[in-house]
């Protein structure tokens, strides 16, 4: 077991920011479910591949690599022992059998050398303390010539309805406890795409291409608001701010809920025969 207690993310995902998305999994799955097809698409995983999730959480893509990989399996990592707990669960009851978890840090887990041909995340990979050592680390479980493909925030900004929407509640609300500070930083630790470059330094075919997005919050404005809120245990707003809060995402209602046009990056690379891990 890869020792995690002391890291600050390990901190983040094992206390109360890590049991909210535990307990309320389904809704976060559904916030980040517009990337899943760009990130399977760029994975190309194929029937008899072992995969690796990397930063899996709930296991929601784990599961969907388990079934993708029917005659491989699929195994998600995280070092958050909620939301894992809550991924065996929610596996077992869809009877996945081909899938299993590990918690550890995957910058420094012990995978098996050449131990998978895919690895995947869904925008695990930003949390690392060095990412370098990190991807160094999982190019040690990939075999040559075996695929990464992961998706990521892009810069933040006034273009994009997500950011703007983010912004006015960040000015409107107080300023978020340490744990949900360090997460939102962790979140744009990788918007660079040159950033992305450098800590792919010796993989092959490295790729990063912009994807649009839509982010789902909630049914409505209020459902939204109150999920929102929620994330941060004992926040209480008073009632004028909490219907400028609703008014903020009332624009982006619509009858699929409120959605938010956002920007990721899709990152795909290959493992080099020459790479040394």
């Amino acid at each position: 077991m890869t020792r995690i207690a002391g890291s600050v993310q390990a901190q983040v995902w094992n206390g109360p920011l890590g049991t909210h998305w535990a307990t309320h999994h389904a809704r976060y799955d559904a916030l980040v479910s517009g990337l899943d097809d760009a990130l399977f698409e760029g994975a190309a995983i194929a029937a008899g591949d072992r995969v690796l999730d990397v930063g899996c959480g709930a296991g929601a893509t784990t599961r969907t690599a388990g079934r993708l990989a029917a005659h491989g399996h699929a195994v998600g990592v995280d070092i958050s022992a909620p939301l894992l707990d809550r991924a065996r669960a929610v596996t077992v009851a869809e009877d996945v059998t081909n899938v299993a978890y590990q918690r550890g840090d995957a910058q420094s887990h012990r995978f098996p050398a050449a131990g998978y041909d895919v690895v995947i995340s869904r925008g695990g990979v930003m949390f690392f303390a060095d990412h370098a050592a990190a991807f160094r680390n999982l190019a040690r479980a990939l075999r040559p010539g075996g695929r990464l493909a992961f998706v990521c925030p892009q810069p933040a900004g006034p273009h994009l309805e997500e950011s703007r929407a983010l912004s006015l509640f960040a000015r409107l609300l107080d300023a978020p406890d340490a744990h949900t500070a360090a997460a939102q930083t962790a979140m744009a630790s990788l918007s660079d795409p040159a950033r992305i470059r450098e800590v792919l330094e010796g993989w092959d075919e490295v790729s990063v291409t912009p994807v649009g997005t839509e982010t789902v919050w909630g049914r409505d404005a209020a459902d939204a608001v109150g999920f929102i809120l929620s994330r941060t245990p004992g926040r209480a707003v008073d009632a004028v701010t909490r219907t400028t809060l609703e008014d903020t995402l009332r624009p982006y209602e619509t009858d699929r809920g409120v959605r938010l046009r956002a920007a990721v990056w899709l990152v795909t690379a290959k493992r080099s025969p020459s790479l040394q891990a």
